[in-house]
């Protein structure tokens, strides 16, 4: 018996799908559920299992090639299907004396696959404290600070020329289409999350021994930033250009920006605003896992209200992060840094300590977005950070 292998439909907006790579070829045996294929969209990369075990028997779409939703890639037959030999070419007439046979160009080649990186933390959301310079000893000679060494893999790509892949060309199209599209401009507030950090340092223990995922900061600010979304709508908005109107949503779908070795990601936290924190770090760590493995799908990217972009986790103090298309604003979070800071030590009174500090940047379309309303969102943001009253929603079995 055979099973045909369709495209199947990959999420409500998608028609069409690219094969880009073939994990099987003809006369190779498969599993049921087994990886076949991968398939590109204007979304996501994600792979096409097998319907059925046997032997692939045949392929219909070759890589790169583009079909619609439905079509038949090719063909699974029984285990003991024996592959039929294809018949001898039928030998060519001779050509005329007078005559030269055309050339026949043979076919480009396939790029090189992207140098894999080095295995990436199951969460995207990890620590975002830098640990200390060690001091270096009086007498020690003063030296040369010394670079930290590249991602694994990039070395491999000094002096090469590659093709560029599907998922870079479509992020680099659609960041274009954005600041082309959008008045983007980016507000910044500093937040002190000494109280924040001391409630998740004593928290992450349990929590992970109960839950069974890393209690990070990142999950804090997801929350945060849901939070204040509801009370201040315009940022939770989408221009319609071509009707003239504005959309405000009335759920907080918060895409998190995630690194991987395929180029960047932005699962979607659907109903984030309707999560506790410990639901919006289990939604963090399923969706950054299947987002370095691989096996996104295109729903899972889909539907965003707003985005998170988690740029202090390499280091950086703040961005400009660029808005995405069909949104209104996109918050990015800096590196938390230990540094002196004014501290009030009673109504009256000043004090200064080593505070943990973060920036957080708002890039926003000023077209929707006025200067005050992000700088409203944002201290509604900080205050709700500073507050740090998060202990209910880590208490077991509190996930919204």
């Amino acid at each position: 018996m055979a099973f045909s292998v369709t495209l199947p439909a990959l999420g409500e907006s998608v028609t069409e799908g690219t094969v880009t790579r073939w994990l099987k070829q003809v006369g190779d045996s498969v599993e049921v559920d087994e990886p076949l294929l991968e398939i590109s969209t204007d979304k996501v990369d994600t792979e096409i299992p097998s319907p059925a075990a046997g032997i692939l028997v045949s392929i219909s779409v070759p890589e790169d090639e583009t079909v619609e939703i439905g079509a038949v890639l090719g063909v699974i037959g029984a285990p003991d299907t024996a592959q039929a030999p294809e018949p001898a070419p039928a030998p060519a007439p001779a050509p005329a004396a007078a005559s030269t046979p055309a050339s026949v160009p043979p076919p480009e080649p396939t790029p090189a696959p992207a140098p894999v990186q080095a295995a990436a933390p199951p969460v995207v959301v990890e620590e975002a404290v830098p640990a200390p310079a060690p001091v270096p000893a009086a007498s020690a000679p003063a030296v040369a600070a010394v670079p930290a060494p590249p991602v694994a893999g990039t070395l491999a790509l000094r002096g090469q020329t590659v093709a560029m892949t599907r998922i870079r060309r479509i992020i680099g199209d659609n960041l274009k289409q954005a600041l082309l599209e959008q008045a983007q401009l980016t507000s910044v507030v500093e937040v002190d999350v000494t109280v924040l950090l001391r409630l998740r340092n004593r928290a992450k223990e349990d929590f992970f021994a109960r839950e069974g995922v890393k209690l990070s900061p990142m999950p804090f600010f997801v929350k945060a930033a849901a939070q204040a979304l509801k009370a201040h709508p315009v940022i939770n908005a989408r221009i319609n250009e071509g009707e003239g109107t504005i959309t405000y949503f009335d759920r907080e779908n918060i895409g998190i920006a995630v690194d991987t070795d395929r180029g960047l990601m932005t699962p979607v936290i659907k109903d984030a605003g309707d999560l506790s924190t410990a639901g919006i770090a289990h939604a963090t760590a399923e969706l950054a896992g299947r987002a370095r493995s691989g096996h996104l799908t295109p729903d899972d990217v889909s539907g965003a209200t707003f985005t998170i972009s988690n740029t202090g986790s390499r280091g950086a103090l703040f961005d400009t992060v660029i808005v995405p298309p069909g949104q209104a604003a996109i918050l990015g979070i800096g590196a938390t840094v230990k540094r002196p800071a004014a501290v009030m030590i009673d109504e009256d009174t000043v004090g200064l300590g080593v505070r943990d500090m973060v920036y957080l940047s708002l890039s926003y379309d000023h077209r929707l977005v006025d200067g005050a309303d992000a700088a409203r969102y944002l201290t509604a943001v900080k205050a709700i950070l500073e507050a740090a009253a998060f202990e209910g929603d880590l208490s077991p079995g509190s996930r919204t």
